[in-house]
């Protein structure tokens, strides 16, 4: 069989909203050699999000467009799909959420992470059981973020919704703004800290405190590429980018 002259080892489709200028950067920052990231951008307009209401017809309207956007990267036959978006996976809790990615997988003909099973997997290998969980959404997301954890047998100790006013609005908020809700949220009961909304930069800020802080600190779009990339058998270890990548 043909490979790709440069995806020779795996060509990955990530799906992320239009509106999201973080994952696209972050994921090509951790693509090692023979990879290709294929993006596909989920029509979404900048909607304002100014409560739960908001927040639901936000999440509906990416859902809405979701498959048409993997059909469009379909058409670049992938071997593996990507989630470049979270908040559709926590919804319902675990359970829910698990029938909704069989479902998108079954419709891409090929697996799929997401960022929610993806931090799950990397909680686990962390053996955490309290966690402290920041997330750019409004409380109805909230809810059911900790629902998805809690499922997941986690005890979610800690909080920090800062409730982002619009889908681009989540990548302005800035990396001091976020150590302070980090370093505000830690204590001695957190085994760690996990970060949602695949649109708030937090991958290099996540490695810095993890360091300071001397536990882990997970950001999902380094957790959701970490698992991609263990599911088609890449195990390729580097440095520069944590634990996740140096040592699994």
């Amino acid at each position: 069989m043909s490979k790709d002259a440069l995806g020779w080892r795996c060509k990955f489709a990530v799906v992320a909203p239009s509106t999201n200028t973080i994952v696209q950067p972050d994921m090509e920052a951790l693509r090692p050699e023979g990879v290709t990231n294929h993006f596909g951008r989920i029509y979404v307009p900048n909607m304002p999000v100014h409560n739960d209401d908001d927040f639901v017809a936000l999440v509906e309207a990416i859902g809405a467009e979701l498959y048409a956007t993997v059909d469009r990267c379909k058409t670049m036959a992938p071997d593996y799909l990507i989630m470049g978006m979270s908040a559709l996976m926590f919804w319902d809790g675990r359970a829910a959420s698990e029938r909704r990615m069989q479902e998108l997988s079954e419709h891409a003909g090929v697996p799929v992470s997401a960022g929610s099973f993806a931090c799950e997997a990397a909680l686990n290998l962390a053996g955490a059981k309290r966690i402290g969980v920041i997330s750019p959404y409004m409380p109805v997301s909230d809810r059911n973020v900790t629902r998805f954890f809690e499922d997941c047998g986690f005890t979610v100790a800690k909080f920090v919704g800062l409730r982002c006013s619009s889908p681009i609005a989540i990548a302005e908020v800035q990396r001091e703004t976020l150590r302070q809700h980090l370093l505000e949220m830690d204590d001695d009961g957190i085994d760690a800290l996990v970060q949602v909304g695949t649109n708030l930069s937090m991958v290099g800020l996540a490695l810095e405190m993890q360091e300071s802080l001397g536990k882990p600190v997970v950001a999902i779009n380094a957790a959701t590429y970490w698992h991609a990339l263990r599911a088609v058998g890449i195990a390729d270890q580097f440095a520069g980018h944590g634990p996740l990548f140096e040592l699994h």
